[in-house]
Parts: C-alpha cells; structure tokens; sequence
C-alpha cells in the first residue's frame, strides 16, 4: 500500500484485486484490476486458492497464494485484469499446487512474507517454520538459506513435535521488522515471537509478547484480555517511527507498541502493548463490540498493513477493509 497503489488480497473470493492511484478518497470505491479471475463478478479457486499475503517488492507484485502452497511473482505491478505472474515459488511449475512435502524450496499455506534488510522472510505456516533468503526473492527452485522454528529444513512438526518454547513455532502468519527486531506472529500459540537482527542461523527467538514466557502458551477466550494477552494474533506490520501493529484476530482489536525495540529490550518477556483500535478499552474484546458493525469496529481482523502514513486492515469478518490516516 502506498500514495499510488492499494493491492488487497480477496480471499474468499479467490482474488487479488488492485487501485491504481492508492487509497481511495471515498468508500465503495471500485477496483481497477483484478488478479486470479478472468472478471470483476466471477470467483471460485482458479488461478489463486485462498490468495493471503500481497506485497509490492522492488517494484514486483508478490502473491501468497497460500492452498496452492505456492508464491507468484510479476515482474511488475500488473495493469490489465488477469495477468499472468512471471515466476513461481514452492512449486516446480504454474499448474502444480499440490503438497510436495517439505523441503528448503517447498511451501504449505505460505501466508505471509516480508524484505527486510534484504533477506526475504516467508511465513511457510503449514509447515511449522519460516523461511528466509539472503538475497531478496529467490528464483524458482533455490533453497531457502534460514530457517526458524525446526532443527532443520525438512522437518515440520508443531513446536518441533514438543513443548511450546523460544524456538518453536505453531501456524506462524505474518512477518514485520522494527528497529532491528524481526517479529513473527505464531497465531496457534497466541503470542509475537521477535529475533533480533541479523538472523543467520536457527535460534530461540528474544523476545515473546502475547504469553507470560517463552513456555507458555495459553488461550484465554471471551475473557478481559488486558494488554498482555494475545487470542489467534494473525497479522503484524510496522511503521518506520517504530510502531508495531499487531491483529489481535480473535480479540476484535488491532494493538499498537510505540518504540517496539526500545520497548522490548527492557521488558522482552510479556511486554505490555500502549493502545488498541477496534474496542473502547484494552479489556474489551466483543465482535463489533457485541454490537452492530461501525466504522472503528472489527470482527477477526486477519491481516494489516502500514504505508505512507495509511494502516490498512483486513476486517475480514465484516468482509472489508478499513483505513486509517496517521493513527
């Protein structure tokens, strides 16, 4: 997302679909382009199944086209509906979308990614791990250099076929950077894992956030959550004044960390979160606020996203996305 360009992934729908010219100026605005369908009206699993993570890289769109365990890639930012990617990841061709097994160059339900200092980090959340390669995006085919969350890169078990702990990894979703800190959202074990930089080899992560400790992971449902407890946490973004977004899915909110590395290196077990859209208060955490959907309210914000001043955030059950303005 930036000034020129929103790209939204429509999962449901099996779609990506795209606005030139950035964040419309006004609600219900149409998009301008359509990827994965041949049209604006049609839907179904053709070229995408479950489309989940969208990212422009270097000016190249990168797709997570999650239950075709697979990532596309255009060499730009397509104009015209429909498009055809230019490259595949996970899969040893475009027709293929099957599980392979997991391997340093294989995805199960890939659903998120991010560059971050050049090494490109991919959430492979069926396979327990995430991945990362030195060099920005791969070519098809080339192992991954990195990986988190399992010994090694043919292994795949929850939290490593044991204990939750400081290097496991259960449904890891999204990834993000601030100041230093590469944080992973481990939904399945209700917690922000963060690594601090650089990551080169398998390591326990550094910090937890969401959980009381690193061995700990605890869902606390239809209860007061507070600051420090986090239900299914699908999504996390940053802003380059060091704000960490985090989706709060199951909670109803989206919580926010003001100086994240600096916060997190004082208190990296636990740490507290400083204020929260979607709810009245860091208690609260009703659907729409156990109440009729408005324009602050969320049902299982799945993914978010910041960018030129704008945080995006896929309200997915509500069906829509809403965007704030330097919150």
């Amino acid at each position: 997302m930036s000034r020129d360009l929103l790209v939204v992934s429509d999962t449901g729908n099996h779609r990506v679909l795209l606005w030139h010219g950035g964040v419309p100026d006004r609600d219900h605005a149409d998009a301008d382009v359509v990827l994965g369908q041949p049209d604006m009206v049609s839907e179904g699993p053709k070229r995408f199944f479950l489309p989940t993570g969208v990212a422009v890289l270097d000016g190249r769109l990168v797709v997570a086209d999650a239950w075709h365990h697979r990532l596309l890639v255009w060499d730009g930012v397509p104009t015209t509906n429909d498009e055809e990617p230019a490259m595949v990841l996970g899969q040893p061709d475009g027709i293929d979308g099957v599980d392979e097994g997991c391997g340093p160059q294989r995805f199960y339900w890939p659903f998120g990614f991010a560059l971050v200092d050049g090494v490109f980090w991919v959430a492979d959340t069926g396979n327990r791990r995430v991945l990362g390669w030195v060099d920005g995006v791969p070519t098809p085919g080339r192992g991954a250099d990195v990986v988190l969350g399992q010994p090694d890169l043919v292994s795949r078990g929850e939290n490593r076929d044991g204990p939750v702990a400081a290097d496991s990894v259960r449904w890891p979703h999204a990834v993000a950077s601030v100041g230093g800190t590469l944080f992973v959202a481990d939904a399945g074990n209700h917690r922000v894992l963060g690594w601090h930089l650089p990551v080169g080899v398998d390591r326990p992560a550094d910090i937890v956030i969401g959980q009381p400790g690193f061995d700990s992971a605890v869902e606390f449902p239809y209860r007061p959550q507070g600051p420090q407890r986090f239900r299914f946490p699908y999504g996390v973004s940053s802003a380059p004044d060091g704000r960490l977004f985090v989706a709060d899915t199951s909670n109803n909110r989206v919580l926010v960390v003001t100086d994240a590395s600096d916060t997190f290196a004082v208190t990296p077990v636990g740490g507290a979160v400083d204020s929260v859209l979607g709810q009245p208060d860091l208690d609260a955490n009703g659907e729409n606020r156990w109440d009729r959907v408005v324009a602050d309210s969320f049902c299982w914000p799945y993914g978010l996203h910041w960018g030129d001043g704008f945080l995006a955030v896929a309200d997915s059950g509500n069906n829509r996305v809403v965007v704030w303005e330097q919150p």
